[in-house]
């Protein structure tokens, strides 16, 4: 039987595939697995096999005995004529490099992996801030804005770049150099490649996006190993990819109310943002569920307190015995600072009465540090990509300011208690955006000079003349003559105007004439000075798109010490590990 052929045995053979009928091995090659962390191991042969030959092999010890778990033999997957072999929740303990071959009697193939430790544990809390899509252009934009210039020097610095250790993080998935948000955020969070769209999982040739192979997730080994408090914060919808992947497993990060679900069922002690459209029964006002389950109720019943809107989070705030707590500010996605504080545009009249992206994270730390062991925080600030799509670069630079703000608070926090917290700030990819100078309205001696001669460079730029910003660092106008020229390598066909949107966010395109396409957008066509830009993207991208350039990681406190130089983003799930002393050794 295949149960007693899996055996386990070291070799230190590089991969051994043989053409097209190779078996495909999950994890992939040169995978870092945590000691101690769970996974699943599965291989996927190319036809149907005979079980009777099938032999996996990782370093000559009994799967059984080394795995303690019994593998599951698939005669046909998906009932067609592929088998696989499948060992769910396998862990290894002894740090050190593991060769794998996987044989149906016939072909080969081999990965290696590495297995890691840890020392012991440095942090009592660990807090990820996660920039969505924050560029370099954005972090010196909310600079300049922030803190002003004068003569060529910054009149202060921002709280996540004035940290000790930085280093450069690579960004690519398994599948691709250009990454999404789903397996950026995965990446982090379990210390694995993915591929595009995917978290928390392999994906595999399987048509459910749910029977893949899993990895665990940091929230999962922190409350597994340490019962840590878990804590996740956002301003975009709590199911969207980058707070998902910190508990979820799917290849397909659309599928919000399985994604609701799983979010239940882990049970993180705070959960706030956005997405209450798919916590609501299909009958309710704005509710995108396909059933009658009522999640809000549900998370009630577990004891969760809940909040709707900034007022009763205050409230949850100061209720001592506030333990748990789910709060959700609007249908979709939160609105941004610069709408909410500012210009009253996007979803702000339909919710009035939503959070600054602070509240949460001070409100998120007085819940979670009520646990004495500790906690691990989440905290995204996720509309700078979204705002960074749409060209929308003001919207995009307010929040991050908003970002560093919390930072700020959270650092503040930390200080208080003696610095016992490792504290991260990193983007989970880049967008192509270029800081390149000023756009200047002001031409008195060329009143009718076309747009684009109103871009300064160089010499020409000079300084922005946003006025003094507020005590929160928002200048209280974004429509001065002076402005920041911020543009994006990646262009869908759009009406450019180079001025800030006032009355909504920006949507450059609309649906097009042929089905999968998008076209400019005519609603700014007629504004003064308004030019047609022909994009540099298939048509059937409506929005800028990520880049692949390394994002910047910042980091202070216990363990922060390990971020330095170039890393892959997987790295960062390592530090995380490594700060909280998770993979020491165990039986």
């Amino acid at each position: 039987m295949a149960m007693r052929h899996l055996i386990i045995a070291a070799a230190a053979a590089v991969a051994c595939n043989t053409g097209a009928l190779a078996q495909t091995i999950y994890p992939i090659d040169r995978a870092d697995i945590l000691s101690g962390a769970r996974f699943d191991l599965k291989v996927e042969f190319a036809a149907k096999v005979d079980q009777d030959k099938v032999r996996v092999t990782i370093n000559g010890q009994d799967a059984a005995a080394l795995l303690k778990t019994a593998p599951l033999f698939i005669d046909r997957e998906d009932n067609k004529d592929q088998s696989a072999l499948v060992v769910r929740g396998a862990m290894l303990y002894a740090p050190g490099a593991y060769t794998v071959v996987a044989s149906d009697g016939t072909n080969s193939s081999t990965v290696t992996w590495n297995v890691f430790g840890t020392g012991a544990r440095k942090a009592k809390n660990v807090i990820l801030f996660i920039g969505d899509g924050l560029s370099p252009a954005h972090r010196v934009a909310a600079r300049l804005l922030a803190k002003g210039i004068a003569q060529g020097k910054s009149l202060g610095k921002l709280a996540m770049d004035d940290m000790p250790q930085m280093a450069l993080v690579a960004t690519a998935g398994s599948d691709s150099i250009i990454t999404d948000s789903a397996n950026a955020a995965s990446a982090f969070a379990t210390g694995h490649k993915a591929v595009v769209n995917a978290m928390g999982v392999y994906a595999d040739r399987t048509a459910s996006p749910f029977d893949d192979p899993r990895v665990e997730t940091i929230t999962s080994l922190a409350r597994r190993k340490l019962d840590l408090a878990i804590g996740i914060v956002t301003n975009t919808e709590v199911e969207d990819a980058t707070p998902a992947a910190m508990v979820a497993h799917t290849r397909r990060r659309s599928t919000y109310n399985d994604i609701v679900a799983q979010f239940f069922a882990a049970g993180p002690d705070v959960l706030m943002g956005g997405g209450l459209a798919n916590f609501l029964p299909k009958g309710a006002p704005g509710s995108k569920r396909a059933d009658e389950t009522d999640y809000v109720a549900k998370f009630r019943e577990a004891g969760y307190v809940y909040a709707a809107t900034a007022t009763e989070l205050a409230a949850a705030a100061n209720k001592a015995n506030t333990s748990k707590l789910l709060g959700l500010f609007a249908l979709g996605n939160m609105d941004g600072v610069l709408d909410r504080k500012f210009l009253k545009g996007g979803g702000v009249a339909k919710s009035p009465d939503q959070p600054d992206l602070t509240q949460q994270v001070q409100v998120a730390l007085d819940v979670l540090s009520k646990n004495g062991n500790g906690f691990f925080l989440m905290v995204e600030s996720g509309m700078i990509d979204k705002y960074a799509h749409a060209l929308d670069f003001d919207r995009a630079v307010y929040d991050t300011i908003m970002l560093d703000n919390a930072v700020r608070l959270a650092r503040d926090w930390s200080a208080k208690r003696g610095d016992d917290t490792l504290i991260l700030v990193v983007a989970d990819h880049n967008h192509p955006n270029a800081l390149v100078g000023t756009i200047n309205d002001d031409m008195s001696t060329l009143p009718n000079a076309p747009l684009r001669e109103r871009i300064g460079v160089y010499d020409k730029a000079g300084f922005p003349n946003y006025p003094a910003p507020d005590a929160e660092g928002y200048p209280p106008r974004i429509d001065v003559s002076r402005r920041l020229a911020i543009f994006s390598a990646s262009l869908p066909d759009h009406y450019e105007t180079l001025r800030p949107k006032l009355d909504h966010p920006n949507e450059p395109t609309v649906k097009g004439d042929e089905a999968n396409t998008f076209k400019a957008n005519d609603k700014h066509k007629e504004l003064p000075g308004a030019m047609l830009r022909l994009g540099n993207l298939p048509a059937m991208m409506g929005a800028s798109v990520h880049s692949g350039e390394d994002v910047i990681l910042t980091a202070t406190g216990p363990g922060s010490e390990r971020v330095r130089g170039s890393m892959d983003n997987t790295e960062v799930f390592r530090v995380i590990a490594d700060a909280l002393g998770l993979g020491q050794q165990e039986q």
